[in-house]
């Protein structure tokens, strides 16, 4: 017999996650107390549930530029050694209190300056954080492995200081790159020359495209930067054509995506905030699932969203009758789309998560 597909149960079923944002991640308690310490008095609210409740509302209107900026308030109390540190390990204990095992959080050190910090002492305090918080995970049972990315902000023209930054940490916990914010006018070919030292330096590196903008932001990220995974990458679908009898034609940077096993970092519920899907009905997810595409299934940002991975697979699983198998698809793409070495893979893959939802399909696998 297979395992009910509850909420409960995909909490508890081991999950991986790709794309979630530090900055977008926050308790609001947290995000009260550093504000206090750290002397940041811009705060919407000093009540967590009032909190949470604003960010939310503020974030479902529909545009990425105004989704991004309720960022400011986030990264205004991430300025300070101590609080990087409080809050890394938090995402840690969160994390893994919705059962992921594997997960890959960004953020963009450029944004934690205001103070004086260091690049290097940022990155330090948010890997000692994450350490604190893996530990703490263990203690409670929970076992989690926290992969970090740094992010050059699109429109800040410091890429390339970053991805040093992100090469000169590869030893420490730091797995990628990425860059982040504004898509439109700020397109990745503008940072052609910081993805070619990536690669000569053998990093990993993920790219923000095809979410507020088109097809355009794909093929560049994907043909002229050669990005490995892309952020969101929902207007993809824009170059698959679906004909009235049901049959799917893919164009050729579809195809090209498909067959290249290029992971999309999909984020549903960020994704119908900022406009890139109309409604959860008529997101891509399903369609480019259904064609095989390397799909994904990620938060984006948990305190924004106001989402969990679980609370994510949820949406889809009632959405589109999704079951276990479908979960467990979902997850191994991400695994094998992982920045960790072949053999961290595999042993995530065989040791968690095969043996883990072979028990959760049962007898209906």
């Amino acid at each position: 017999m297979s395992t009910p597909l509850t909420s409960e149960n995909l909490r508890l079923a081991p999950k991986v996650v790709l794309h979630d944002h530090l900055d977008g991640g926050l308790r609001p308690q947290t995000l009260i107390d550093l504000a206090k310490e750290t002397g940041y008095e811009r705060l919407p609210s000093t009540d967590a549930g009032t909190l949470a409740t604003w960010f939310r509302e503020s974030a479902n209107s529909g545009s990425l530029e105004r989704y991004l900026e309720t960022f400011a308030h986030t990264v205004g109390v991430m300025q300070t050694r101590d609080a990087i540190t409080r809050i890394a390990a938090e995402a840690a204990e969160d994390l893994a209190a919705d059962g992921v095992v594997y997960a890959e959080v960004r953020y963009a050190p450029e944004q934690s300056q205001q103070k004086g910090l260091g690049l290097d002492e940022i990155v330090e305090a948010t890997q000692e954080g994450f350490a604190l918080g893996v530990s703490r995970a263990a203690a409670a049972g929970r076992t989690i492995r926290i992969g970090t990315l740094l992010c050059g902000m699109r429109q800040a023209d410091r890429s390339q200081e970053i991805a040093e930054l992100a090469v000169r940490h590869r030893d420490s916990g730091v797995v990628g790159f990425d860059i982040a914010g504004p898509e439109a006018g700020f397109p990745p070919t503008r940072q052609l020359s910081t993805f070619e030292y990536l690669r000569q330096e053998n990093m990993h590196f993920t790219i923000h495209a095809g979410e507020s903008f088109g097809l355009p932001s794909v093929w560049e990220a994907v043909q002229r930067c050669g990005t490995e995974r892309l952020g969101h990458g929902v207007r993809l679908a824009d170059d698959v054509t679906v004909g009235e009898d049901g049959s799917v034609k893919l164009g050729e940077v579809a195809s090209y995506v498909r067959d290249r096993r290029i992971a999309l970092e999909m984020c549903p519920s960020s994704n119908l905030q900022t406009g890139a899907a109309a409604s959860l009905e008529e997101h891509p997810f399903p369609l480019l699932a259904a064609e095989r595409f390397r799909v994904t299934v990620n938060t984006d940002n948990r305190l924004m969203s106001d989402c969990t991975v679980s609370s994510e697979f949820g949406l889809l699983v009632e959405a589109f009758d999704y079951g276990w198998e479908d979960v467990e698809r979902f997850t191994l793409n991400a695994a094998k789309a992982a920045f960790i070495d072949y053999e961290d893979r595999r042993s995530l893959i065989d040791d968690v998560l095969v043996p883990a939802y072979r028990e959760l399909v049962g007898d209906a696998g």
